[in-house]
């Protein structure tokens, strides 16, 4: 067993490391579940069963941690799909849905996603002291973002949409990021269960950061929307937080 697979709890009790956990399961889990588990120990949020997503404070991991993990076990079931899932996965995921929406727009078109170049997640972008007039706050954060070609995709949380506050804020910071010269989408739930909808919102995204789409249909299309059925399956009670 690599070092530092069991940690300690307190009171007595000792638990796995999240590493150890990750390694774990990796013989019990699809890739895409693996992916998702990934994406969930190196981000902001944990799920709950039949539940609204939770908030955790800080991350229990990160992508390089659970690698050099890995790398230690080099007979360990299910090392192969673990190292495979770490090629996909990314730190700094604040929610479920960003998650999904950023293995949709990149993964690789055999998993079914767009192969786009994979973005900061909650990226933060700072007001430089010359432009503080412009804005009422010192930095944003994006939550995915491809800073190289200034471009922003937010994600619209339903449970914030009829918040006036909320609702203030958010357009307040996305003028700040227009005022930068970035370019931010705004994605809708619907617009990710819709087909066609997601379908126009890869295009732009590849468009912007300068990739051009190179998948072959019909099968590309039929691989993608099993990809969004089976994220949606795994997470579907987990998308939004609770209030």
């Amino acid at each position: 067993m690599p070092e530092k697979s069991i940690i300690d709890a307190g009171q007595g009790f000792l638990m796995s490391s999240p590493e150890f956990c990750f390694l774990q399961m990796a013989s019990r889990m699809s890739l895409v579940e693996l992916i998702l588990l990934c994406f969930e120990l190196c981000g902001t949020y944990y799920l709950v069963d039949n539940a609204p997503a939770k908030r955790r404070e800080a991350p229990l991991t990160s992508v390089a941690k659970l690698r050099a993990f890995i790398e230690t076990a080099p007979n360990a079931p299910g090392r192969a799909r673990a190292l495979r899932a770490l090629r996909y996965g990314q730190d700094g995921s604040a929610s479920p849905m960003e998650t999904m929406l950023a293995m949709l727009l990149c993964l690789p078109y055999g998993l079914g996603g767009y192969g786009l170049g994979w973005p900061k997640l909650n990226y933060r972008v700072d007001v430089p002291a010359s432009m503080r007039k412009l804005a009422d706050r010192t930095y944003c954060e994006c939550d995915l973002c491809w800073p190289d070609a200034a471009l922003c995709v937010e994600y619209d949380s339903k449970l914030y949409h009829t918040d006036p506050e909320r609702q203030e804020s958010d357009a307040r910071r996305r003028n700040t990021l227009a005022s930068l010269g970035f370019t931010v989408v705004t994605v809708s739930r619907r617009q990710v269960m819709d087909g066609g909808a997601f379908n126009r919102l890869a295009h732009q995204v590849a468009k912007k950061t300068g990739k051009r789409l190179r998948y072959e249909d019909p099968g590309f299309t039929r691989k993608h929307c099993f990809l969004r059925d089976e994220l949606i399956a795994l997470m579907h009670a987990s998308f939004d937080y609770a209030e």
